[in-house]
């Protein structure tokens, strides 16, 4: 047999799946907070005292079309429970915000006064890796139940806080974008052997090629990196890198770059002519709010959502949970949601079901550790499908998806071609949990490297 079926038995044995395909039976609908009444413990008494979010996000500069929709998200789940009366039907949440975009430095300090002054009891929020690495481990020592919109990068749950008490992430593991693009390119562009990366250099940049490289080994094992250029975080100005490419004549381009920085590298490179003969694969260039990306982004490409989620999947006429939230989030907002936005929305809602569960078993208003512990392995019915919080290491975990971009009559900007969606299960993609974790200076590893390496079959076997 040829490689190329090889690879196409290989995908199918991961359980990839390809075209309009449904997530099973109607998906259910978010829990809704009771009446008061209905709320008030027999066991114990809830305050009326409003429950205080920090939550800090990427606000100011390139990266806010990325964060600022988490903001949003959380917002909106915020005023939905309230508007019932709050969690338990009787406690407000009231949201305290701050930017991430100075870095983790000033992150860290943000989220020590957002507790030791400000009093939040609980937090969310956090989108860029650098940020997480440095507030995972601050939220366990302030022993503060948080609850991340990403929480992505192996890195943090692997060896920054390997042992999470507190500390939850919404998003899929970042290990899971750079397989996602490897499968997809071994699917849409099977002969591309002449590839070109350009990534932002920063953690989630370098540990994305870290993945995609380990993937592309066993999936495309003709394909060789023909030319690699990194730009800093929060470039606009990329001339140079593609010029660099455009030179080494790839056949396909792949991109970790997202938000403002993705915007302006397309729009150059469309002016440069790069896209005359070379495709291009984004594993998150889909993933800022959709009305960013303009009409003329090149239709074919590869449109990541890191691994998550596009308001157009599942089709809201055919989810009534996914079109509930795209109507209700364009309503307040005035914009379609982002992968960032359904993962604080839905984050919230994780919160408010483990809140709900262990005030059930204990009455009143459940401490931390009565939290904690039903957030563990909870699973609940989201917009993005069915979302699980796995409970050794406390990564909410969906399966993947990703689509490629088409420009259609209903939207004024490209969206997914739902012929092509592709979605895999995330447990065919990732280490499992018992899996051996690298330890502490071992940047160049994560668990789902090494199980790749010595668990999935040999290219072309």
């Amino acid at each position: 047999m040829t490689n190329q079926v090889d690879r196409r038995q290989f995908l199918t044995a991961l359980g990839v799946t390809v075209g309009g395909i449904t997530l099973g039976g109607p998906l259910a609908e978010l829990p809704v907070a009771a009446p008061v009444a209905a709320q008030e413990a027999a066991k114990g008494r809830i305050p009326d005292k409003p429950v205080k979010f920090g939550h800090i996000t990427i606000l100011s500069g390139p990266g806010a079309i990325l964060g600022a929709p988490s903001l949003r998200g959380h917002m909106l789940a915020a005023e939905e429970i309230n508007a019932t009366g709050g969690l338990l039907g009787k406690r407000k949440i009231e949201t305290i915000t701050a930017d991430e975009a100075a870095g983790p430095d000033a992150t860290v300090k943000e989220l020590k006064r957002m507790k030791l002054s400000e009093g939040i009891d609980y937090f969310s929020g956090i989108i860029a890796a650098h940020n997480q690495l440095a507030v995972g481990p601050v939220v366990e020592e302030l022993k503060l139940v948080t609850i991340m919109t990403e929480g992505c990068i192996d890195k943090l749950f692997e060896i920054e806080v390997p042992n999470p008490r507190y500390l939850f992430g919404m998003t899929n593991i970042l290990s899971a974008d750079g397989v996602t693009t490897a499968i997809a390119i071994a699917r849409a562009w099977p002969e591309a052997h002449r590839i070109a990366v350009i990534h932002p250099d920063y953690a989630f940049g370098r540990w994305f090629q870290l993945h995609f490289d380990v993937a592309r080994e066993k999936l495309l094992p003709k394909s060789q990196i023909v030319s690699e250029a990194w730009a800093p975080l929060g470039s606009t100005e990329f001339s140079a890198h593609i010029t660099k490419t455009m030179a080494a004549r790839p056949d396909l381009l792949v991109t970790a770059m997202w938000g403002g920085m993705y915007i302006a590298f397309y729009k150059q490179a469309l002016r440069h002519g790069l896209f005359a003969k070379t495709q291009i694969a984004g594993n998150i260039n889909f993933g800022v709010v959709p009305h960013a990306i303009g009409k003329d982004h090149p239709e074919g490409a590869l449109a990541g959502v890191h691994s998550n989620y596009h308001f157009t999947y599942p089709a809201p006429d055919k989810s009534a949970l996914n079109g509930r939230f795209v109507r209700r989030y364009h309503e307040r907002w005035k914009e379609y949601p982002s992968y960032a936005a359904e993962a604080a929305y839905t984050g919230l809602y994780l919160f408010k079901t483990a809140v709900e569960r262990a005030h059930k078993a204990t009455g009143g208003w459940p401490d931390d550790d009565a939290i904690v512990k039903h957030l563990e392995g909870l699973s609940i019915e989201a917009p993005s499908g069915t979302v699980t919080v796995r409970k050794e290491d406390h990564r909410a975990f969906k399966d993947v998806k990703v689509g490629f971009s088409k420009n259609v009559p209903e939207y004024p900007f490209p969206v997914w071609d739902l012929e092509r969606l592709i979605t895999i299960p995330v447990t065919s993609m990732t280490a499992p949990p018992d899996w051996p974790k690298p330890g502490k200076g071992h940047n160049d590893a994560s668990a789902t490297v090494n199980w790749i390496k010595t668990t999935w079959p040999k290219a072309g076997a």
